[in-house]
């Protein structure tokens, strides 16, 4: 995607995704339920992550029989073969500590490729489990990160990225299926991203970011000179994204939004230079992809918050109609070797993300898994709505709103704005266990998108550049305003909360705005923006001078981002905070939530600690997700309440 530049801050954990819109006055009068059975937190991470392998790899076994899937089961992520004919997976690695993420099945034999890095240090290494269990690590070395990208047509070889020899590129490195040994194909000059590769192995694409709006695309034919081509050319700011070759590899995709306010997907055809529109939309076309012969592709739409997702068979010219499958978030396509099976993923805001497969000649559609936790009656959780409100110039701002179940005019909620990851991240409908698990207790929840939100188009894309902490932030205390004025939220109790970038946005509510919320969850959140921006980790990259574009560099704009980091403000925090951080983290550093902390503490201000030893940026381990999720309930009882 053109926009995935801005998206450095980020947190999984705190992703939401889903379908449906509604109005705001829909919002507002929909007939209050009777309460729902409340569930722990330990009940709602009891549920179990599925996630299948990357658009890169094999799903499959060389039989068809299993695909190759990541889940934590366990307790924490580890990589299972999953029987296609259904049966209970069958866990392939062990780890208790660090999260094992399945990364590619062999083509022709049981062994498989996973990922690990150590703690959330973020430095992920690729590993292989031999048939025997066995595990190498193919990608030594205490800084190395490397990352799996594919394998050649014939499944005689593998390739993996890593900056092993420079701290801030990753080169593209062949390995050997047989014996491991490898070769270097691409030493990456600086300057570029890394991106897809031809299915022959013959062309390499790179990104190049000039700043956070403006972007390209260059082609690499690595049985040529290997000088970069640029095949984007334009005139004045436009972002453009990487999505990869056609089947037959004759033509690069890649979206644009140089024509509208919505990236569209394009082709560039190798050998005649020809461009043609491939996929537009109402919406960001966020993805195409193909099966390896070229006779189904799959594009997704990401409309107003929702992954929809279209599978169109080019032989028969005739989308693909698949049964049995719920409305809401579906992705992650994957095919069988004879092409004759599709494996995908869908979820709601009320069921976790589950696998599927389908019979791509019938449309009979199975469900493989069952995430959901069966001690929880899905009818006790809640649909969300997708709600807009007029901030305070009169943009509108979208978000997605849910409401518990018995609240009303005479029984009215507390609230909580819950503000995502970024910069430029998107709150999303779809299941989220955190979020489900307040809701479940009686907090309606904003997932608000500020301006400088993705999915919206260019023009509110960029609204925020260089005004963070004020135009951003202005239209989260906007949305405080806005829920006072529903009949069913308790107007003198709402809360703001949120990780990373949204971690950022809740203490500096409460620094710049202290009359606003009455109280703030503070994951892992930039507090001091000039020693973040001064400590990206070398891997970053092009991605730092990005993100300069976005916030300011910190040599020459210090004194502004000084003055929007709430570190150096928090004498204004009267509202209790709670404050939540991963020791490991590479992102934003322990450093950045301790001396908020201690800051708040010398006001006199209640401020409660919660420190990870063990985790990074975002939380790995069911345990500690589960832990989370309880001190962000007992926090806001106490301090918000729900009586």
């Amino acid at each position: 995607m053109p926009h995935s530049f801005k998206l450095l801050l980020s947190a999984s954990l705190l992703a939401v995704s889903a379908p449906i819109a509604t109005t705001p006055a829909i919002a507002q009068e929909m007939s209050a339920e009777a309460p729902a059975r409340t569930y722990s937190a330990e009940e709602f991470y009891t549920s179990t992550s599925y996630g299948s392998v990357g658009g890169s790899a094999h799903a499959f076994s060389p039989d068809g029989d299993h695909v190759l899937i990541t889940s934590d089961a366990s307790g924490v992520l580890n990589a299972y073969w999953l029987p296609v004919d259904g049966g209970e997976p069958v866990q392939l690695t062990n780890s208790t500590t660090d999260a094992y993420r399945a990364t590619s099945a062999f083509p022709n034999d049981g062994r498989i490729l996973f990922s690990a890095d150590a703690g959330g240090n973020e430095r992920n290494h690729v590993f292989v489990r031999e048939e025997d269990g066995s595990i190498e690590d193919l990608t030594p070395g205490e800084e190395t990160r490397a990352t799996f990208a594919g394998w050649n047509e014939e499944g005689t070889h593998f390739y993996i990225e890593t900056n092993e020899r420079d701290a801030s590129v990753s080169d593209v490195y062949r390995y050997s299926a047989s014996d491991y040994s490898r070769e270097l194909v691409f030493e990456n000059p600086g300057g570029y991203f890394l991106g897809s590769r031809s299915p022959d192995g013959r062309y390499q694409l790179l990104t190049s970011v000039r700043t956070n709006s403006d972007s390209d695309i260059y082609l690499v034919d690595l049985e040529g000179d290997r000088s970069p081509v640029h095949i984007t050319p334009h005139e004045g700011d436009v972002s453009h994204g990487d999505q990869g070759f056609s089947a037959d590899g004759s033509k690069v995709i890649y979206s644009t939004n140089e024509f509208g306010e919505f990236a569209q997907s394009w082709t560039y055809d190798i050998g005649t230079g020809e461009r043609a529109l491939l996929a537009e939309d109402d919406w960001d076309v966020s993805y195409v992809g193909y099966s390896d012969s070229g006779r189904y592709r799959i594009t997704s739409f990401n409309r107003d918050g929702t992954s929809d997702a279209v599978l169109y068979d080019t032989v028969e010219g005739r989308e693909v109609s698949l049964d049995g499958v719920p409305e809401g978030n579906m992705g992650g396509f994957r095919f069988s070797p004879d092409e004759g099976m599709a494996l995908f993923s869908a979820n709601t805001d009320t069921s976790p993300t589950d696998l599927y497969i389908s019979n791509l000649e019938t449309g009979e559609t199975r469900r493989l898994t069952s995430a959901l936790n069966p001690a929880i009656d899905e009818s006790d959780l809640v649909n969300s709505s997708v709600l807009r409100f007029a901030s305070y110039d009169g943009i509108e701002i979208p978000g997605i709103l849910y409401r518990p179940q018995g609240a009303s005019a005479d029984n009215p909620a507390p609230a909580v704005v819950w503000v995502h990851g970024g910069p430029g991240g998107q709150s999303r409908r779809g299941y989220n266990p955190a979020i489900q698990h307040l809701v479940n207790h009686g907090y309606a929840v904003y997932a608000i998108n500020n301006r400088g939100s993705s999915g919206y188009g260019k023009t509110f894309f960029h609204m925020d550049d260089q005004r963070h902490g004020d135009a951003d932030l202005r239209d989260v205390t906007a949305s405080a305003d806005y829920l006072q004025g529903l009949d069913w939220i308790a107007d003198d109790r709402i809360a703001i909360a949120g990780g990373s970038y949204g971690g950022y946005m809740t203490a500096a509510a409460l620094a710049f705005h202290p009359e606003v919320f009455d109280a703030g969850i503070n994951i892992f959140g930039v507090t001091n923006w000039v020693r973040t921006l001064e400590s990206i980790p070398a891997w970053w990259g092009p991605q730092r001078d990005a993100l300069y574009d976005e916030l300011g560099d910190p040599a020459t704009d210090g004194e502004r981002l000084r003055a929007i980091s709430p570190l150096f403000h928090a004498d204004n925090i009267t509202s209790p905070m709670l404050v939540v951080q991963g020791a490991n983290d590479p992102r934003v550093l322990q450093v950045e939530s301790d001396e908020l902390v201690e800051a708040i503490r010398a006001n006199g201000v209640p401020v409660e600690y919660v420190l990870f030893p063990d985790e990074g940026h975002g939380f790995a381990r069911r345990e500690n997700r589960v832990t989370a999720s309880e001190a962000y309930l007992t926090f806001l009882n106490e301090h918000v309440g729900t009586e």
